[in-house]
């Protein structure tokens, strides 16, 4: 099967629902939704993924008639979430308010039965964010990414960078990093973005290459130096810092991405009634300017469930690619 119809497969698999859905789930989606909904979120809050989930409820909220409740199930990069919405009845009332990590790239490296493919519904890709390489300047004078590059090879396995888990793109972005500068340095993983700044701020880890959202109101604050972006060009919220590709490091194409899943076989009234609520969400000039002020890019992605399935077929092989590069095994 060559790549265009593995992808064309894959995203059949993603957005198949009505077909297989049993007759009672599809004779009662005309009357969906009829009670509150629930997002699953595969992280502790205060995160980039819990923050655009609260920002993304309370609008779906209005204008679904129920009310959507964020919900934590932090642990595993994300996967203890989405292990739980796969499990979920496809009735459109369990979602999952994935990322990169959980869908496409921890699969690959952390111990779990999650498919990305074949376990969930493609609904709606919101947007991404770049990964900010941050350090704290009362513990390094670091100005550029060369000063840091020099330091790690000075002092081989002494640097430590802290992430949000295995298969992040904190992770991802460190490991590879790495891989082009020829420097070596510890990975400290964390259940969540929120300890694994505390801990950078506290000096226990010496670099992250955070999400924006995540990084952004220590950056503002002082509290953290930026050295540089991961994604290909600058962020308009940090349009002082350098890209990596600008510091020199080339060969490093990895973003944080958000979307909307449901379980497999979400019967496509639901899918087309949650996906234009989510449609009409992201359009909103509110929402839009709040989830802007995150750093996240909202044009680009795929704009409807079928696109947005072929795209995570085409991301789950550039991660499986990636990671193999890596030398990165399930633990």
């Amino acid at each position: 099967m060559n790549k265009h119809a593995r992808a064309w497969a894959g995203a059949l698999a993603l957005t198949a629902g009505l077909a297989a859905a049993s007759p009672a789930l599809a004779q009662d989606a005309s009357k969906w939704p009829e009670r509150p909904l629930r997002l699953i979120v595969g992280f502790v809050p205060g995160g980039g993924t819990d923050v655009s989930a609260r920002i993304l409820s309370a609008r779906l909220s209005t204008l679904l008639g129920q009310q959507v409740v964020v919900e934590n199930k932090p642990g595993a990069s994300g996967l203890i979430a989405a292990d739980y919405v796969a499990k979920a009845d496809p009735d459109g009332y369990t979602l999952l308010l994935a990322n990169m990590q959980s869908t496409v790239a921890a699969p690959y490296v952390v111990q779990s039965n999650v498919d990305p493919i074949k376990d969930f519904t493609a609904v709606r890709y919101i947007g991404s964010v770049p990964n900010v390489l941050v350090v704290n300047p009362s513990k390094h004078s670091y100005t550029t990414v060369q000063n840091l590059v020099d330091d790690a090879r000075a002092k081989p396995k002494q640097l430590l960078y802290a992430s949000s888990g295995m298969g992040s793109p904190q992770h991802l972005s460190a490991a590879r990093f790495s891989q082009i500068a020829g420097v070596t340095m510890e990975h400290v993983p964390y259940k969540g973005s929120g300890q694994a700044m505390t801990d950078l701020l506290g000096g226990s880890v010496d670099l992250n290459f955070d999400t924006l959202p995540g990084a952004i109101n220590q950056i503002q604050a002082g509290k953290l130096r930026p050295l540089a972006v991961t994604s290909p060009e600058r962020s308009k919220r940090l349009p002082d810092v350098p890209t990596l590709a600008e510091s020199g490091i080339k060969g490093l194409d990895i973003v944080q991405w958000y979307a909307v899943l449901a379980p497999a076989k979400l019967p496509k009234p639901v899918l087309d009634k949650l996906d234009r609520a989510l449609s009409q969400t992201l359009a909103d000039p509110e929402i839009k300017a709040k989830l802007a002020d995150q750093g996240m890019d909202l044009g680009g992605g795929p704009q409807n469930p079928a696109a947005f399935a072929t795209y995570v077929q085409d991301e789950w092989s550039k991660y499986g690619k990636l990671t193999a590069s890596l030398g990165l095994t399930k633990q």
